[in-house]
């Protein structure tokens, strides 16, 4: 039996959304390809100029991929991280987050492309197309970042180790030096960086909070208030201060012009992990603090992907008890004897039938002749 591969629904979904819009791009660029000419799709891929009269390619262009390269990219990041985050939130939950994090970055990037042409007069930057899983690989790292904050990975056997919240700058830098190569363009380094502005935007200030298995909290809550998901920490230590101090004052401009919302005793307390948040209102955290809560926010990450799990694997075994297998009819068992073999006769016995033979030959002439008298 084929092993079955199990894979949550919006998971499923975006795998084949991406398989088949990737196809039909490939098919449709194969057909029209000629040697001077560049080939644009407005109906699947987001092109600033043309792609007005089809809104939806404010979305479905994020699962399109132009290459094989790419596309192999896209489907493992899906594959994995998308799988992780259904499990570790819900689908409705990953749903809302690959909504927010497609059509955010998209719009963000068709607007600065139409305010270079503003500035540019140039018609090229109405012509690129915003296509691509950038900004969802990125958002899948600052999810990780939230999740597993003080987790290590090491690459080339030791040689380098990097905290998760670092995966996302590298990740910029990466594209960044891509973009200076024929492989990608300005594009992608606009998705790259408004997916992670979105992404930590919304997991820091929107996304509804999942229940900690030991507090009792309202259902209320949004966001994330913990210091180790901080603007500032997912830069290196040197030029932490001042990234914190930008934020900080970008945040308190958004607060005065009713954009954001500032995190209340409620989030703060949840964040900490108190049991009231008036016995540590007026007391800074002890040293090593920030690790201890990150280790405390993985391991009620670990748990609840475990809860699911096991309600996974509960769910299915109820299914498999109300549903018998119907009983297997078994084929009967061979005789002790085993099968009958025919022998043929021996050479005596044909003898025998030939003796006879011709001894009855001679008496059937006889009785011929006599009734011929």
């Amino acid at each position: 039996m084929p092993p079955r591969i199990n894979l949550p629904p919006v998971t499923r979904i975006s795998l084949l959304a991406l398989g088949l819009q990737s196809v039909l791009s490939a098919a449709i660029r194969y057909r029209q390809w000629t040697a001077h000419s560049e080939i644009v799709i407005p109906y699947l891929n987001l092109i600033p100029q043309l792609s007005l009269v089809y809104p939806w390619t404010f979305v479905t262009t994020t699962l399109v991929e132009s290459n094989i390269f790419n596309f192999s990219i896209a489907a493992l990041t899906l594959y994995h991280g998308s799988r992780y985050l259904e499990r570790a939130w819900s689908s409705r939950e990953l749903a809302k987050f690959l909504l927010v994090t497609s059509l955010i970055p998209n719009a963000l990037c068709f607007a600065t492309l139409i305010l270079f042409f503003t500035f540019t007069r140039n018609e090229r930057w109405t012509l690129m197309t915003i296509a691509g899983t950038i900004s969802l690989q990125i958002s899948f790292l600052v999810a990780f970042s939230q999740l597993v904050p003080a987790h290590t990975v090491t690459l080339f056997r030791g040689i380098l180790s990097l905290r998760v919240p670092r995966f996302p700058l590298l990740y910029i830098g990466v594209v960044t030096a891509l973009c200076l190569t024929p492989m990608l363009t300005t594009v992608s380094f606009l998705l790259a960086v408004y997916g992670f502005i979105t992404s930590w935007t919304y997991l820091r200030f929107y996304k509804a909070v999942f229940p900690d298995l030991d507090q009792s909290q309202t259902s209320s809550l949004r966001g994330d208030a913990s210091e180790t998901f901080a603007f500032a920490e997912f830069f290196p230590g040197p030029v932490r201060p001042v990234v914190a101090g930008i934020s900080e004052n970008v945040f308190n401009m958004l607060v005065a012009m009713r954009v954001c919302t500032p995190f209340t005793q409620d989030h703060i307390s949840a964040a900490r992990g108190d049991n009231a948040f008036s016995h540590h209102s007026h007391q800074r955290g002890a040293p090593g603090s920030a690790r201890a809560e990150a280790e405390r926010r993985r391991a009620l990450a670990l748990k609840a992907l475990d809860q699911r799990l096991h309600a996974a694997t509960a769910g299915a075994a109820a299914r498999a008890s109300s549903n018998p297998a119907p009983p297997t009819v078994q084929p009967p068992a061979p005789s002790a004897t085993g099968p009958t073999v025919q022998t043929q006769p021996q050479a005596n016995t044909q003898k025998t039938m030939t003796a006879q033979t011709g001894e009855a030959g001679p008496s059937s002439d006889n009785d011929g002749s006599r009734s011929n008298a």
